[in-house]
């Protein structure tokens, strides 16, 4: 993959879609579609003034904020080239995930944002990404120096997507959280902050008891940083079970 220094364009914090594709297409070499930023697990924004029939939703934000579009239904949607944009599906002000009234709120494609940190990040993970193609793949050694991720990084990447109180769930180690699930065998004997979960094996846990999509889950592994160590497992896992 080809990758070129940006000429004339400068990001601004929140770039709308054809910023976004413009500088992308730079950097790579290759065009960009709304349908690629989803497809590559970047999370759309969509600024939301004060509602006040959704007091809870904007809490001290009386000017509004940028509402993260990530559930799979809403982002399906756009990547399937619709006419405006439908959030049923969101995360209020203080960053907790909200179920809203039906219909949910319409907004038009033009006001799609995407944050310019995720953007700078993507050429890089494109790049690892491809190197990690051309090379064998050696799971060990890749997990030698890496075990597990811990319970603020697991709910960081995996809160959103059930509807269960994640949090709740990995202290009391049931299931899939527990020693015979996904939590990494002696972790949990040390402090409460030393306990970690091998997030492939609990990926394919959420996919298989709470029903996640893969396709959802696909897209925790390319927006998280701490993961993309654990990618060439992920897809791996993939492969084999044909999913």
């Amino acid at each position: 993959m080809k990758e070129r220094k940006m000429t004339n364009i400068e990001l601004p914090f929140r770039a709308t879609t054809e910023q976004a594709c413009h500088w992308l297409a730079q950097q790579t070499g290759e065009p960009w579609t709304l349908a690629r930023l989803i497809e590559n697990g970047l999370i759309p924004y969509v600024w939301l003034d004060y509602d006040a029939d959704y007091p809870e939703l904007f809490g001290d934000a009386n000017g509004g904020y940028a509402a993260p579009i990530f559930f799979e239904g809403d982002t399906r949607r756009l990547a399937a080239g619709s006419e405006d944009v439908l959030i049923t599906i969101t995360k209020d002000v203080y960053k907790i995930v909200a179920q809203l009234k039906p219909p949910g709120f319409r907004r038009a494609l033009h006001e799609l944002r995407f944050l310019k940190k995720d953007l700078e990040r993507m050429p890089g993970k494109l790049k690892r990404e491809a190197e990690a193609k051309s090379q064998p793949v050696k799971i060990e050694a890749a997990m030698e120096s890496q075990t597990g991720i811990n319970k603020d990084q697991v709910l960081m990447a995996f809160s959103s997507l059930v509807k269960i109180d994640l949090a709740q769930a990995l202290n009391d180690g049931g299931g899939i959280f527990g020693d015979e699930g996904a939590r990494v065998k002696g972790s949990a004997k040390r402090a409460k902050n030393k306990i970690v979960w091998n997030p492939v094996t609990l990926a394919l846990g959420l996919n298989d008891v709470y029903r996640v999509p893969i396709a959802q889950l696909k897209r925790a592994f390319h927006a998280h940083d701490f993961l993309y160590g654990w990618t060439a497992e992920w897809n791996h896992s993939l492969e084999l079970l044909g999913k």
